[in-house]
């Protein structure tokens, strides 16, 4: 039987999970208590019309049963018949704190507003378990389609499919540094492509401004390095339980040459076997001001 235990963070959609395993053919149970999984297991392998796919979501809002988890986790691992998966979802706090205020609902574990310590004290409360995982997603930048994508490469081995996941975006220096970024690097000493009049109105996803960008040899040199470091760190990421990396390129506006080195960066780490999304951030900003 395979069975898909999905927990984690409050806000990091478990439930959009959940929907989307059912529409795969999985039975699913919210909010079960960790203690009644084995019993429901030996429900199901005895109904004559057996089940053999199922997803649990079980968090925090199980308040003490929760403390179970654990030991249900490693009493499934070794049964025989079992095939366990453990998906662990998280996003980034401040992002978490903007899907409560957008929806107005109360945190399940404060059982008021959510906060940034509210979030810090259930990401304590969840480090035993998130190092039990087999797969950790962070949805903070996700859209619904996107979060399908990624369940699909994780759970079912989709193309390129690995539990790392770099997440490349582009950003307009005056529109502001983005706050979800691991490492930001700032690309402005690269040519402009704007103080070309031909080239002014395309953007850095356009051939012609790709070619102008990397005629000038430091760009490709830039790519090169960069990819080589963020390679050099990725494994001592792993190490440390960290299973995402957002990565930030800057130039003036986010139009041209962070569009451009992005992209640049998000083929190398697809070559790599990563799984990688790339966001432009003000790349639609832009052209809503032309």
């Amino acid at each position: 039987m395979k069975v898909v235990i999905i927990t984690g963070m409050s806000g990091a959609g478990r439930s959009r999970a959940a929907d989307w395993l059912e529409d795969q053919g999985y039975y699913c149970v919210d909010n079960m208590p960790p203690a009644l999984i084995d019993r429901f297991l030996e429900m199901t392998a005895a109904d004559t019309n057996r089940i053999d796919k199922v997803a649990f979501v079980t968090d925090l809002r199980g308040r003490s049963f929760f403390d179970q988890l654990s030991k249900v986790i490693d009493d499934l691992r070794k049964r025989k018949g079992i095939d366990l998966t453990v998906l662990y979802m998280e996003a980034a706090p401040k992002e978490i704190v903007r899907r409560y205020n957008e929806v107005r609902r109360n945190h399940p574990l404060s059982g008021a507003e959510a906060s940034l310590e509210v979030i810090e004290e259930e990401t304590r409360r969840l480090k035993e378990i998130r190092g039990k995982a087999d797969l950790i997603l962070d949805t903070t930048n996700l859209k619904v389609a996107e979060l399908n994508s990624e369940l699909d490469k994780m759970i079912f081995g989709g193309s390129g499919s690995s539990n790392f996941a770099v997440n490349i975006s582009s950003f307009g220096f005056k529109y502001g540094i983005p706050s979800e970024a691991d490492i930001m690097f700032d690309v402005r000493f690269v040519p402009n492509p704007y103080w070309v009049p031909s080239l002014r109105k395309l953007t850095g996803n356009n051939k012609k401004v790709v070619d102008f960008i990397f005629r000038n040899e430091i760009a490709g040199q830039f790519v090169e390095s960069t990819h080589a470091l963020i390679m050099t760190m990725v494994p001592g990421y792993i190490n440390e339980g960290k299973y995402h990396l957002n990565i930030a390129f800057g130039c003036t506006g986010g139009h041209h040459r962070s569009v451009a080195i992005a992209n640049a960066m998000a083929e190398k780490f697809k070559e790599d076997g990563m799984r990688v999304r790339v966001n432009h951030r003000d790349l639609d900003l832009q052209n809503k001001k032309r």
